[in-house]
């Protein structure tokens, strides 16, 4: 059953290391099907250099297995509270990268310093704020992913504008249309983490980018007015 997308997030999980945003098991990639809508979902806990396509676990919506002999990643909730929230998402990366879990562990914001950040996300990568006792103490997974979907309804994010989250003390989401774009997302994300602490470091009274530089440099790579890059080939 969908051999193809296993495949995929096979392959999305293994970019995880290569791209300098895992070490060991920490992190997990997901991608949805939308003919059926499933889950599939990195196993927990099975290291990157044994995993297989096969390995992969096939959840239903509400999380109840559909195929698969291993169990899922216990982030499998946070996953499954942002595909339910969000239908247009297509692929869910987790991660404890350094840049992006230190501006989590600092319980910070993002800021947009510069057009390399709008080129992907058209603002500040938002920090959702920390989960009460009772939250971790209760269904944490699932409530990680609420307090995601709080931060973006509170903040009217569209959230294929701003396609990662940080979680304050944890580490970091980013999202895409599909599972090849939320690596992707996942990858630029540590990339302006680390732009953005360096710019502070060299200048603390930095201030963010300007909002027409932001929207210019967004929207020429995003939405219907798009024109960077090639012209998509008629079929």
């Amino acid at each position: 059953m969908l051999e193809q997308l296993k495949q995929q997030v096979l392959w999305a999980n293994l970019e995880l290391p290569k791209l300098g945003l895992v070490k060991y098991t920490w992190g997990n990639v997901s991608a949805r099907d939308p003919g059926t809508g499933y889950i599939v979902i990195k196993p927990s806990g099975v290291p990157y250099e044994t995993m297989r396509a096969e390995d992969m676990v096939v959840l239903d919506m509400e999380g109840a297995a559909v195929e698969g002999s291993l169990r899922p990643s216990s982030d499998a909730p946070t996953h499954l509270a942002l595909y339910r929230a969000y239908p247009q998402l297509g692929g869910i990366v987790h991660t404890h990268s350094p840049e992006a879990t230190a501006w989590a562990q600092a319980g910070m914001d993002i800021p947009l310093y510069g057009t390399t950040h709008a080129d992907h996300f058209a603002g500040a990568i938002p920090c959702a704020r920390e989960l009460t006792k009772e939250e971790i103490e209760g269904e944490y997974e699932l409530n990680t992913g609420l307090v995601m979907i709080e931060t973006i309804t509170r903040r009217g994010i569209d959230p294929l504008h701003i396609p990662a989250m940080l979680c304050t003390s944890h580490g970091a989401f980013a999202w895409g249309a599909d599972v090849d774009a939320a690596v992707m997302n996942a990858g630029v994300l540590e990339e302006v983490a680390r732009m953005a602490r360096w710019t502070r470091a060299i200048n603390p009274a930095v201030q963010p980018a300007a909002d027409a530089l932001r929207d210019k440099h967004f929207f020429r790579k995003h939405g219907a007015g798009a024109y960077y890059g090639q012209e998509k080939p008629k079929t």
